[in-house]
C-alpha cells in the first residue's frame, strides 16, 4: 500500500503552491521519515519541469528521493482551492503527492497511473471534498484504489 493513514490530511490556510509543497514535505517526514527539505526540494524541482496539476482541481506532485525502498504517497484536501498552473487553469483543492525511490522505474509509473485513475473519478473526488476527517478520507481513497487495482 502506498498510502499510510498518517499521510492523509485536510488542510486549511494553504494559500500557494509553494506552501502546499512545504505541507506535503512535512507530512511525508512525519508519516515516512522522509527528510522534509529533500522532499520539498524534489517536489519543487519536478514542478519546475511542468506543472503537475492534472485538471478538475487535482494535482499529482511527485518526486524521486534517496532513502526510500518503495513508493509512498501523501493525500491532502484543501479547504480553499489554490492556483496551481493546472492544465485546465482550475485551482487545486486535492493533491496526492508520490515519493519514489531514485531507481523506482516502473513501480513509480504504476503508482502514478493508479492514483491518476482513482482521482479521475468525479464522485470519488466529491466525497473527498465533502470530508475533513483523515480516517474517512483514507478509507474513501484506499477502497477506491483497491477497486481500481483489481
Amino acid at each position: 500500500m502506498i498510502l499510510d493513514p498518517q499521510a492523509v490530511r485536510a488542510l486549511s490556510g494553504v494559500t500557494s503552491k509553494k506552501r502546499l509543497m512545504q505541507e506535503l514535505g512535512m507530512i511525508a517526514e512525519t508519516a515516512y521519515g522522509v527528510p522534509h527539505s529533500a522532499a520539498v526540494e524534489a517536489l519543487l524541482e519536478r514542478e519546475s519541469l511542468g506543472p503537475t496539476g492534472v485538471g478538475h482541481g487535482v494535482a499529482l506532485p511527485h518526486a524521486r528521493l534517496e532513502g526510500l525502498d518503495h513508493v509512498v504517497g501523501v493525500l491532502v484536501v484543501l479547504d480553499k482551492p489554490i492556483d496551481f498552473d493546472s492544465v485546465d487553469r482550475q485551482p487545486v483543492d486535492l493533491a496526492f503527492a508520490l515519493f519514489a525511490p531514485i531507481d523506482a522505474g516502473v513501480e513509480h509509473l504504476k503508482a502514478l497511473a493508479l492514483v491518476s485513475r482513482t482521482l479521475r473519478d468525479a464522485s470519488l473526488c466529491a466525497k473527498l471534498r465533502a470530508n475533513s476527517d483523515p480516517v474517512t478520507l483514507y478509507t474513501i481513497v484506499t477502497e477506491a484504489q483497491a477497486v481500481q487495482a483489481a
